[in-house]
């Protein structure tokens, strides 16, 4: 198998619904397989998927455990040589996705990449970022539902390796996935993506941000506009989780 693409999903049934039917041409190829996680949805999620999409394979938990261990238990059973994972808001097009699957086949020491997000009037998203220390976090709430850019926006119109990409898009190559292991499920929600960048880049492997390549992500930031919900505090304490893991507060 050449690709599986992984798709978590939580109460998303209408994000879901747009975000399958832009991969359909893409799925539908032989040498594609996805993979849907159901991470406990009572919004009839899984009856709409089988009835729809029969070919996808899906996946369905019990209960809502996370970001990282639903991801998990999709990339555990993918059998893809790149194994791309995406947000249940993405709206993507082949073009753009065979466009990053070559960029990755042409630069064998990337292991993983991801492309320029955009949201549904055509903003272009802060999909690549810097490490999310208490400093760049403080400045994010300051700065409320606006981006802010960490790396400036010039930057961001060429190609260049940011500390992480977010985890709404990101190709992975599986020898690096296989080098560096799992997501780690102590993370519930955010920063598992920073942390799994992280791991990568401490192997040896590079992170690309690829803007030539333009996906829509309807980002719908959750623990930024609800700081002290139960998501919120799940979020803040896996930030400093991460601070201690990596032993790095900045």
């Amino acid at each position: 198998m050449r690709v599986s693409v992984v798709i978590i999903t939580w109460n998303g049934r209408g994000h879901l619904e747009k975000c399958v039917s832009s991969l359909a041409e893409f799925i539908s190829r032989p040498d594609v397989e996805a993979i849907v996680v159901d991470n406990g949805s009572c919004d009839g999620t899984a009856g709409w998927l089988k009835a729809s999409f029969p070919d996808i394979r899906l996946i369905e938990l019990d209960e809502n455990k996370g970001v990282a261990f639903a991801r998990n238990r999709g990339l555990e059973v993918a059998t893809g040589d790149y194994l791309l994972i995406l947000d249940n808001d993405t709206v993507v097009t082949a073009e753009a996705l065979d466009g990053m699957m070559a960029y990755m086949e042409s630069q064998p020491e990337v292991g993983i990449c991801g492309c320029r997000l955009v949201d549904n009037k055509g903003t272009v998203q802060e999909s690549c970022k810097k490490y999310p220390g208490l400093i760049q976090k403080i400045l994010n709430v300051l700065n409320g539902s606006r981006y802010r850019y960490a790396y400036g926006t010039n930057m961001m119109q060429h190609a260049f390796e940011p500390e992480y990409l977010i985890g709404a898009c990101q190709l992975i190559r599986r020898k690096a996935y296989e080098e560096v292991g799992a997501l780690d499920e102590h993370i519930f929600i955010g920063p598992e993506d920073a942390d799994f960048c992280l791991r990568i880049r401490k192997k040896g492997w590079h992170v690309m941000y690829l803007p030539q390549f333009t996906i829509t992500h309807c980002c719908q930031r959750i623990t930024n506009r609800h700081l002290f919900s139960s998501l919120g505090r799940k979020h803040i304490s896996a930030l400093f989780y991460l601070y201690k893991k990596h032993k790095r507060l900045i």
